[in-house]
């Protein structure tokens, strides 16, 4: 008769309280993820309205309502909400229009703990956020 070789009882796996951490750990990065999607899904839609506003040949011409006015329709359309025509900066030095928004977007995380993120966008795509400030 052939003897079955006896392999250690170790266990394999996860325990229960290594499996609970690293499921604290995904529900709070996928929490603070359904947080800020939002914030930079606004900010990408701000730089690419600004970008196509600073490539706009009419924007040298336009007056500064005018340039509000038309970031207001752009935004509507990209359904921005938390940028308005009031958040631009318009500077026309050096011959050229740039628009530059500045604004801080805050959302609640848990309780009284809220979460601010800070964004810095313009229409002139060699300026840096360090330069903007």
């Amino acid at each position: 008769m052939q003897r079955i070789p006896s392999f250690p009882h170790t266990q394999r796996g996860l325990s229960m309280l290594g499996f609970l951490f690293v499921a604290v750990v995904f529900i709070v990065v996928a929490v603070l993820a359904m947080k800020l999607f939002p914030a930079y899904n606004q900010f990408f839609s701000v730089k690419t309205i600004l970008n196509s506003m600073g490539n706009d040949s009419a924007t040298q011409s336009m007056s500064n309502a005018e340039l509000r006015s038309s970031f207001d329709k752009r935004a509507g359309v990209a359904y921005v909400t938390s940028v308005t025509s009031d958040d631009l900066v318009i500077d026309r030095s050096g011959g050229k229009t740039r628009l530059t928004a500045e604004y801080e977007f805050r959302t609640k995380l848990i309780g009284n703990v809220s979460l601010v993120v800070d964004f810095s966008a313009s229409s002139d795509p060699n300026v840096s956020a360090a330069q903007i400030e």
